[in-house]
């Protein structure tokens, strides 16, 4: 059996909900995606991750994404400044397109790169280019979607980075573990989750499912709750989004942004970070599902997260 994390422990990440913090403090964060052909992803990415509390959330993706992706919510701020190979300048290439983004990543806590994201080439290379940037610059990164078709080709833009988490489903968990010459035969999920971070240099690897499995080199977690039954798109893009909030709680946590006793380690703080967001997600679906059945959409299962949040603090908020 293993074990379950220490709620006290998720509950340090929380910040409180104070007149003492201003904007900003409770997260800012990126999202490196959007194309013409997927403008729900990263909408659903940010917008979840303010639903559960982070304060601003910033949207870099290509120009034909930013007008659909604005009027879905005025609560995004969108940068339209990503390319594809059709939309990108003469004489100008992926390096000078990321160097366009860069600035805004000084002011940001976490970076999420996938949602939306295309398997263009132009996008995929600038998108290569963020992650490494977002590592020089020391952010927490979330890695899903056609983000991890960038890993499968190119482990080292994440390998040996601890602050990264991957969140394949499946499919792109075979895809990842082939990449990474890891046998997946005869092996337990927790076991083979725990060797693709090892092989990844101790990222923390979240490979969703029936029940979700949180590993890195050190610790595996596993979140079992009862989800949804419908498996509609769109709610792996909600779970980016809240473990980005989770991982800007815990930058601030870190920084000591409010008083704590500063008792939870930071390499820890991935893995508690992404299990505390599987578990809000599960929830999160299991609510929605339970009002609207087989009629149960993504975008119903945003409105559940508030009061999903209210298993980690049983007596209200903070």
């Amino acid at each position: 059996m293993i074990p379950k994390p220490d709620l006290s422990k998720v509950k340090q990440i929380i910040p409180p909900l104070s007149s003492h913090l201003h904007k900003g403090q409770a997260g800012r964060v990126g999202i490196v995606g959007g194309s013409e052909e997927y403008t729900g992803a990263p909408y659903f990415s940010g917008i979840s991750s303010m639903k559960l509390g982070a304060d601003l959330c910033h949207i870099f993706c290509e120009p034909s994404a930013a007008t659909p992706i604005k009027s879905y919510s005025p609560d995004l701020i969108v940068h339209p400044y990503m390319r594809t190979l059709q939309n990108l300048e003469k004489n100008r290439s992926s390096k000078d397109v990321a160097g366009q983004i860069s600035p805004v990543l000084s002011r940001l806590h976490v970076l999420v790169v996938g949602p939306g994201l295309s398997r263009d080439d132009v996008m995929q290379d600038t998108a290569r280019e963020l992650i490494q940037d977002a590592r020089s610059k020391d952010m927490a990164i979330v890695v899903d979607a056609d983000g991890l078709f960038l890993v499968q080709h190119h482990p080292e833009t994440v390998r040996g980075y601890k602050k990264a988490v991957l969140t394949p489903n499946v499919v792109e968990f075979k895809r990842l573990c082939e990449a990474m010459s890891i046998d997946t035969t005869n092996e337990d999920d927790e076991k083979v989750a725990q060797r693709l971070s090892h092989a990844l240099g101790g990222v923390t690897v979240v490979q969703k499912g029936g029940h979700d499995i949180i590993a890195n080199e050190r610790n595996v977690f596993v979140s079992d709750g009862d989800g949804g039954l419908k498996r509609m798109g769109g709610q792996g893009d909600i779970l980016s989004g809240t473990i980005a909030t989770f991982l800007a709680w815990g930058k601030a946590y870190q920084d000591g942004v409010w008083e704590h006793d500063n008792s939870l380690h930071a390499q820890d703080i991935p893995l508690y970070a992404a299990w505390s967001a599987c578990t809000i997600v599960r929830e999160s679906s299991h609510r929605a599902f339970g009002k609207h059945g087989r009629a149960v959409l993504t975008s119903h299962m945003l409105e559940e997260i508030g009061a999903s949040y209210d298993i980690f603090t049983k007596d209200g908020l903070h």
